[in-house]
């Protein structure tokens, strides 16, 4: 664990460039990873100054390939930079930045999805949450493959003030596929509006940067790619657990273009359904026939307060799950029809599959 330091030069002294290393090291983009470099270091600097003032900072830099972005946070003058990189195809090129930059830059070779980013740093740069935010940034030009994941479990964590957010507010400075991000940032009413955009908003202030094109990668994604900046919130927009919150909003926006009423039907058992949709609807005060993409974070706060309420009242409620209740339904049909001889050919579409982001 790296102790607080001063740095007195940000200059990094004469080093291969990265297109330099990628021929060194034979290195190539996996596409089964998703990976795409960014070697325009003006992009890279462009990046790296959303997150604000590095100088002296401690930075979590994720998945950092060929080390563009790291050449970046540490010409930003940060004091001390942790890696986490999956691929060890990169870790030369990234030992050649740290005997550059001596005693700046950590390398772990690890999957960020599992790193124990609590363990990272010292503690003595943690901040009361109700403070400023910590002098640790985390960021990173994210793989599209791992990028809705894991903002997914930094939510959480921000939720729960676990991970790298047991130091305080952390900001973070992502890359996403432009998509995602339009889903991140969307404003009631738009039809980019998703779980994701409640799930994100709810916990910090969300930011659009500015948009990369894709011709400014290689190799060259189909899709441009947007920078989004997080900011922790001091008080949650909506005061319930996470998995309660995340529960109710996957069930409202399972059903995006029907009324959202739709949705919160599936969070109770069929044999008392439309008994406890109407009680949480009158609860929450929330017009029934509005659609999920019409909802309000107050509106949301408002619902989730009435599920919480009611399964404060009915325990076994917060347990149920219809997609479980419906594949099991299907599971006993298709027993039947095995029996009988007969197999229905559309009973797969009752299987349990996950709703995207």
């Amino acid at each position: 664990m790296a102790a607080s330091r001063k740095v007195s030069s940000f200059r990094l002294p004469p080093l291969p460039t990265v297109s330099e290393l990628i021929k060194l090291y034979n290195l190539r983009a996996e596409k089964q990873l998703s990976q795409n470099f960014l070697l325009d270091l003006r992009l890279t600097d462009k990046i790296v100054r959303q997150a604000g003032s590095l100088k002296d900072a401690h930075v979590c830099e994720v998945g950092p390939g060929p080390g563009g972005l790291t050449r970046s946070i540490l010409t930003a003058g940060a004091a001390d930079v942790l890696v986490v990189e999956k691929d060890s195809r990169f870790i030369p090129g990234l030992k050649l930045l740290s005997e550059a930059a001596p005693g700046r830059l950590r390398i772990v070779h690890g999957d960020i999805l599992t790193y124990r980013m609590d363990q990272g740093f010292p503690a003595n740069i943690s901040k009361p949450w109700e403070e400023d935010p910590p002098d640790l940034h985390i960021i990173g030009n994210l793989p599209f493959s791992v990028s809705t994941p894991l903002i997914i479990q930094w939510l959480e964590n921000v939720a729960n003030r676990t991970g790298p957010f047991t130091y305080g507010r952390a900001p973070l400075t992502l890359t996403f596929q432009k998509e995602v991000a339009e889903r991140l940032t969307a404003s009631t009413g738009s039809k980019q509006r998703s779980r994701l955009s409640i799930m994100a908003q709810y916990l910090c202030t969300v930011h659009n940067r500015f948009t990369i094109p894709g011709r400014a990668f290689v190799p060259k994604p189909e899709v441009d790619v947007e920078v989004v900046h997080f900011t922790p919130l001091v008080q949650p927009q909506i005061q319930q657990p996470f998995k309660l919150v995340e529960k109710v909003v996957r069930n409202i926006f399972q059903f995006r273009r029907k009324h959202c009423h739709k949705g919160v039907e599936k969070l109770f058992p069929e044999a008392r359904r439309a008994e406890l949709t109407w009680e949480m609807m009158q609860k929450a005060d929330v017009d029934p026939i509005l659609r999920p993409t019409e909802l309000t974070i107050p509106q949301f706060r408002a619902l989730t307060d009435a599920y919480a309420h009611l399964c404060a009242h009915e325990p076994g409620l917060f347990t149920y799950e219809f997609r479980e209740e419906l594949r099991l339904k299907h599971l006993g049909k298709n027993k039947s029809a095995a029996a009988d001889g007969f197999m229905d050919p559309l009973s797969v579409t009752a299987q349990s599959v996950p709703q995207p982001y």
